[in-house]
């Protein structure tokens, strides 16, 4: 008995999770449809239990459970921590926007939750088998979630491209899994680090199985030469279900690469650290430039991504644990920035079906309303790094982790395409603040969401002012989590 309550503990907060998944899709059917409000409030309570459990189920070290399959550290319970954060401002952004288009659905909201509980997986799987059962739960969760406006062809069509991508990434990922099997004879994150390190391994299977991983990880991130999916689900999910995909899973990502790549695989990172240096600096490239181009602001986004995460991979391509500390609090900070960013696409948003997806929507914003309006400069000022928001110290971080791996022309190259990418984000000021208006119909938004838009914009802005903190509680997490086995 005290072998099962010692396993249970570490995944109490999936357990709540599952069990509230279960219950509200049993209550959304006796719940009728103008009634939803139930079903959103025990999704939000949910989010609330499962933050609760994981403040008061942590302990000091690191905690494994079921043979070592699930690992309960700061690392997990931090970044666990923001994902229900992030989920809960999302459910809140989209409240509004899923009511009017018929989306308000009590199977969105238990998809939700099944995502999350992929996501929590995924943050705490120290095997690889765990690993991928969390990253199918999230990957599977979300094709669904694109696909729930079915008169859409848009959505249709995106959640296909989305599905047959994705299923391609999950068998690199098996295919490589089990190639570092057959190296190692072990699927346990610490035990195939062992293996390595003790030269027992087949080295150039190792390679072989390294380069599918990467592969794999690369499509999950959505890096260049693996981003075609990206545009297209952003531009045609629903503006809500596309904050969902661009805020949360990002912090699921990381956890996800960082415990494979250091966690596992770390006595190979001369070899890895060569390939992230090639996709990170391909998708600053391909992203930066494309998003120039761009009209559609969910598009444009888009291709913002694959900048952004380019930049999380310099952090994780330095070796160091400075390295790896500056590039989760970039992932925290990003899942921050995106939930702004399309928070002010809905606010916009009316209930007559009109998306203010376009960079024209946006012409004029500061007359029509002056807050909303330096929130949104906040928002992309923070984008594009400059100070004295927290995405100038997010970039800065990673930027001095390269230089001290000494990567001193590769932190050149992104601080090149940093000014590039600066364009594109500074033009959405310049329609906002010095374009005439193209509509003057009311912004009609509910409190609560300017509120939160609100605490969002400016917390941009005090992150940025004082972004010690965060990053020590970064820097802190990776030190116990990853490199104190």
């Amino acid at each position: 008995m005290n072998f099962v309550l010692s396993d249970l503990m570490p995944v109490l907060p999936e357990v709540f999770a599952l069990t509230m998944a279960c219950v509200i899709l049993i209550v959304d059917l006796l719940v009728r449809q103008n009634g939803k409000l139930l079903t959103y409030m025990l999704v939000q309570l949910t989010l609330l239990g499962c933050a609760v459990i994981i403040v008061g189920t942590h302990e000091n070290g690191v905690v494994y459970a079921f043979n070592n399959m699930f690992v309960d550290d700061l690392m997990s319970d931090v970044l666990k921590l923001l994902t229900c954060l992030a989920l809960a401002m999302m459910l809140a952004y989209s409240r509004q926007y899923l009511s009017a288009r018929g989306l308000f659905t009590g199977e969105f909201m238990v998809l939700v939750l099944f995502a999350l509980l992929g996501m929590m997986v995924m943050i705490s799987g120290s095997h690889f088998l765990t690993l991928y059962v969390g990253l199918e739960l999230l990957s599977l969760s979300l094709y669904t979630i694109v696909a729930l406006q079915r008169d859409s062809s848009v959505a249709i069509e995106a959640s296909m491209k989305y599905f047959v991508l994705g299923a391609l990434a999950s068998s690199l990922l098996l295919y490589g899994m089990s190639m570092l099997y057959g190296a190692t004879g072990t699927l346990e994150l610490d035990a195939v680090s062992q293996a390595i390190q003790s030269g027992s391994a087949d080295k150039n299977l190792l390679v072989f199985g390294l380069v599918f991983m990467v592969s794999g990880l690369a499509f999950k991130l959505g890096v260049v030469p693996f981003h075609m999916w990206v545009p297209d689900v952003y531009q045609g999910a629903p503006t809500a279900i596309t904050m969902l995909i661009g805020s949360a899973p990002k912090l699921a990502a990381f956890a996800f690469a960082a415990r494979i790549l250091v966690q596992g695989l770390q006595p190979l990172v001369e070899h890895w650290s060569g390939m992230l240096i090639i996709l990170a600096v391909a998708s600053m490239a391909v992203g930066n430039i494309s998003a120039i181009a761009q009209t559609n602001l969910k598009r444009m986004f888009a291709y913002s991504t694959i900048t952004h995460m380019g930049f999380l991979l310099l952090g994780l391509l330095s070796g160091s644990v400075e390295g790896y500390g500056a590039s989760m609090f970039y992932a925290v900070v990003y899942a921050l920035m995106s939930l702004g960013g399309f928070g002010m696409i809905l606010l916009l948003s009316r209930a007559d079906g009109f998306e203010a997806d376009t960079l024209a929507d946006f012409k004029g914003l500061s007359r029509r309303s002056p807050w909303l309006a330096f929130l949104m400069l906040l928002l992309m000022f923070s984008m594009a790094g400059v100070p004295p928001t927290v995405g100038f110290y997010a970039k800065f971080s990673v930027l001095k982790a390269v230089v001290e791996a000494g990567h001193i022309w590769l932190a050149v190259v992104a601080v090149v395409f940093s000014l590039i990418g600066a364009f594109y984000y500074l033009r959405i000021v310049k329609l906002m603040y010095f374009d005439a208006p193209e509509s003057h119909a009311p912004i009609t938004c509910e409190q609560d969401t300017v509120l939160l838009m609100s605490a969002n914009g400016l917390g941009v802005l005090l992150l940025g002012l004082l972004p010690g903190t965060l990053m020590s509680v970064c820097a802190v997490a990776v030190q116990q989590s990853l490199l104190l086995h």
